[in-house]
C-alpha cells in the first residue's frame, strides 16, 4: 500500500530565485475544488541507472480517487525545467492538475536537480532518457519504489506498457523527446519552448543552415544564457545542501558531466580548433533531439514562443519537419511567450502560468485535447490543425490563425540597394557600395538575456553608427502586411582582413555578422521584433551565402517600414577576432535579395 502524504507550498529554491525563465515547465492549476477529483499524493525514491553510474530518483505520485485496478487510468509523466525540481510551483502543479482531471500523474526532479541524483547530463538520451524510462517500468507495475510501493492503477496496453503521456517545458521538454528515442512505450508528447540543436542553441550560426544537419562551424557564442544556466547548474550544491556523491561532475565542473563541462570550457575560449571543435559539436548534438528524432514515434504537439531568444520558433520548425517527414504524427503551436523577457506573456487566448487557465485558453484546450485523444484513445477528438500562430495585433478571442501544414505559402523578395533601400524590384537597385567597421567591442545591442528572467530593466536596441549597414523599404500601403516564417537573404561580401585567415585551422578567424530586421513606425522610432539577432559566421567570404533569421509572426501596418540591418557585433554574443571592416556592393544584376515570409499584403 502507498502512503498518502501531504506538504507545505513548496519554497522557491537558489536557484528559482535567481532566474525563474530558465525554469519553465508547463504550469497548470487544478481545476477548482468543487469541479476536481480529488487525489492523494505519495513521496517516492526510485533508484535507476542513468549513464555509468547508478543514483535516485525523487519524485511524487499522484494518484486521482477511484483510480483502481480496476479502473485504471492513463498517466502523465512531467520534469523541471533547468534548476527546478519536482517541487517547484510549475512541475508541482502540473501534476495537481492533470491528477485533478482524473490521470495518474508523477512528478520528478531531473538528474541533478531537486534532491535527485546523478550529474547534470543536458537530457542525454543515454541517462536522462534511460532514467525515465526506468520510471514506466514502475508505472507499468513492473518494478516497485525503493520502499516497496507498487502501481496496479495505471491504464496498460502490454504486460509492461503504460499509457502514458509526458509534458514539460525547456528542459523539460527534451526530456520528452530523449525519453520516446529510447522507449517507445510513450504515447504522448508536449514539449513546449525546447531546443532542437544545442550546438546551434548555445552557439548559433544561421550561415547556409540546413536545420536538419547544421555545418562544422560554430556561429556566434549565445554567452549571457550560456552562462546563466552554468551558474544555475552549478549552484544546485547550494541550493540543496548535503548532495549524495553521485551529483558529482566530471573535467572540473562541480554538477554537470565531464563532456558538458568541456564544451562550455571551449565554448568560453573563443578558440575553435578543427579536431576540439569536431568533437563538441558531436558532443552537443548527440544529447539533442537533432540526432535522435529519427527514433521517436510518439505524437508530438510543439509549441514553442515566439518571444524567445534561447530556443528560437527555428528550432521548434526544424523539429516539426523532421518528424512529418518521417511520418510521426505532429503539430506546431507558435505561442506568444518564452524564455525572453521573464516569459511575459500576453492575457488573450494565452495559457497563463498563474492560473493554469486549460479550458479557457487556446493552446490549454489544444493540450486537453491531445491526450484525450493519444492517452484515453477517443479517437474522434479533433486536435486542432497542423499549425496555429498568435498573433499580437488580433482582437481578444481570436489570437490565433491555423494553416494546414509548416511553412505557410505566401513570400516576397526584397533587393538590397546600394542607397540604402529595399526595392521590389532588381531593376530599381541602384549602384553602390557601403562599408561598416566592428570595434574592439560591441557596437550593437540587442537584449541583456537575463534582464526579463531576473526582472530588471534592459535597454532599447541600438546599433552605433559605422558598424552597421540598413536597408529601409517604402512604407507599408494598401492594408498590413503579415509576416509568418522564417526570413533569409542572401549576401556576398567583401572583407580582404577576413579573406587573409579564410583557411585558419581554427574556425573563430572566420568573419561574424549579425541580420536582423526592424519596425520602423511613421514617427521614426523603430522596434527590433521581438529583440531577435540571427548571428553568421561566414563560411567564405569570397562567395555569396545564406543567412536564415530567427523565425518571426509580425504586422507591419499601414505607413510603417521594414528595416533589414547587418551589424558587426552584438552585446549578447561573441563577436569577430580582430578588425575585419566590411563592404557590400550593390548592382542590379547582383545584389543581396532579402526572402520574407509575407503571408498577406506586401511590404513597401
Amino acid at each position: 500500500m502507498s502512503r498518502a502524504v501531504s506538504r507545505p507550498a513548496p519554497r522557491r529554491s537558489i536557484a528559482l530565485l535567481a532566474g525563474a525563465a530558465l525554469t519553465v515547465p508547463l504550469a497548470l492549476t487544478a481545476a477548482p475544488a468543487t469541479a476536481a477529483a480529488p487525489y492523494s499524493v505519495t513521496a517516492l525514491k526510485l533508484t535507476v541507472r542513468a549513464g555509468d553510474r547508478s543514483c535516485t530518483v525523487d519524485a511524487d505520485l499522484y494518484r486521482p480517487a477511484g483510480a483502481d485496478a480496476a479502473h485504471p487510468a492513463p498517466a502523465v509523466l512531467t520534469t523541471n525545467g533547468f534548476g527546478g525540481s519536482k517541487a517547484d510551483g510549475s512541475t508541482d502543479v502540473t501534476a495537481k492538475s492533470f491528477a485533478a482531471r482524473g490521470y495518474v500523474a508523477m512528478a520528478y526532479s531531473g538528474l541533478g536537480f531537486g534532491k535527485t541524483g546523478c550529474p547534470i547530463s543536458l537530457d542525454d538520451p543515454t541517462a536522462d532518457g534511460k532514467a525515465a524510462s526506468q520510471l514506466l517500468d514502475f508505472l507499468a507495475g513492473a518494478r516497485a519504489a525503493d520502499d516497496g510501493t507498487r502501481v496496479d492503477y495505471v491504464t496498460k496496453d502490454g504486460a509492461r506498457d503504460p499509457r502514458v503521456g509526458m509534458i514539460g517545458g525547456s528542459y523539460g521538454g527534451a526530456i520528452q523527446m530523449a525519453t520516446a528515442a529510447v522507449d517507445h512505450r510513450v504515447d504522448a508528447l508536449v514539449p513546449l519552448i525546447t531546443w532542437h540543436d544545442l550546438a546551434y542553441s548555445l552557439a548559433p550560426n544561421n550561415a547556409d543552415r540546413d536545420s536538419s544537419a547544421p555545418g562544422p562551424v560554430p556561429g556566434a557564442y549565445k554567452y549571457q544564457w550560456t552562462n546563466g544556466f552554468f551558474l544555475i547548474g552549478e549552484a544546485q550544491g547550494l541550493a540543496h545542501p548535503g548532495l549524495d556523491r553521485s551529483r558529482t561532475g566530471g573535467a572540473g565542473c562541480l554538477h554537470f558531466v565531464a563532456s558538458a563541462c568541456q564544451t562550455k570550457r571551449l565554448l568560453d575560449s573563443g578558440r575553435y580548433p578543427a579536431q576540439d571543435t569536431a568533437t563538441m559539436l558531436r558532443y552537443a548534438r548527440s544529447v539533442s533531439p537533432v540526432s535522435y528524432l529519427k527514433s521517436v514515434s510518439a505524437p508530438t504537439l510543439l509549441v514553442q514562443g515566439q518571444a524567445d531568444s534561447l530556443f528560437n520558433l527555428n528550432e521548434a520548425a526544424a523539429t516539426y519537419r523532421t518528424l512529418s517527414a518521417q511520418g510521426t504524427e505532429t503539430k506546431m503551436i507558435w505561442q506568444a511567450w518564452g524564455h525572453s523577457g521573464g516569459m511575459k506573456k500576453s492575457a488573450a487566448g494565452e495559457l497563463d502560468l498563474k492560473q493554469g487557465n486549460l479550458e479557457t485558453s487556446y493552446v490549454g484546450r489544444r493540450i486537453l485535447a491531445w491526450f484525450d485523444r493519444y492517452l484515453h484513445r477517443r479517437t474522434d477528438t479533433d486536435t486542432g490543425p497542423a499549425f496555429a500562430y498568435y498573433q499580437d495585433w488580433a482582437p481578444e478571442g481570436s489570437s490565433y490563425a491555423t494553416a494546414s501544414g509548416y511553412p505557410t505559402s505566401g513570400s516576397q523578395r526584397l533587393y538590397l540597394s546600394g542607397d540604402g533601400k529595399l526595392v521590389d524590384n532588381r531593376t530599381k537597385v541602384a549602384r553602390g557600395s557601403r562599408h561598416y567597421r566592428n570595434l574592439p567591442v560591441a557596437s550593437s545591442h540587442s537584449e541583456s538575456s537575463l534582464a526579463g528572467l531576473l526582472g530588471l530593466p534592459d535597454s532599447a536596441p541600438f546599433d552605433g553608427a559605422g558598424t552597421h549597414l540598413a536597408w529601409t523599404s517604402e512604407p507599408v500601403t494598401g492594408g498590413p502586411a503579415d509576416l509568418v516564417g522564417t526570413p533569409k537573404v542572401t549576401l556576398k561580401v567583401s572583407s580582404p582582413a577576413a579573406e587573409r585567415t579564410q583557411n585558419s585551422s581554427d574556425a573563430a578567424d572566420k568573419l561574424v555578422l549579425f541580420a536582423k530586421l526592424y519596425d520602423v513606425a511613421p514617427d521614426g522610432s523603430k522596434t527590433l521584433v521581438h529583440r531577435l539577432v540571427a548571428p553568421a559566421r561566414v563560411p567564405d567570404v569570397t562567395r555569396s551565402f545564406t543567412v536564415e533569421l530567427p523565425g518571426i509572426v509580425h504586422r507591419y501596418q499601414p505607413g510603417h517600414r521594414l528595416r533589414f540591418v547587418v551589424a558587426a557585433s552584438d552585446s549578447a554574443y561573441t563577436g569577430n577576432r580582430g578588425i575585419k571592416p566590411v563592404t557590400i556592393t550593390s548592382a542590379p544584376g547582383d545584389t543581396g535579395v532579402l526572402e520574407l515570409p509575407v503571408m498577406r499584403g506586401q511590404v513597401g
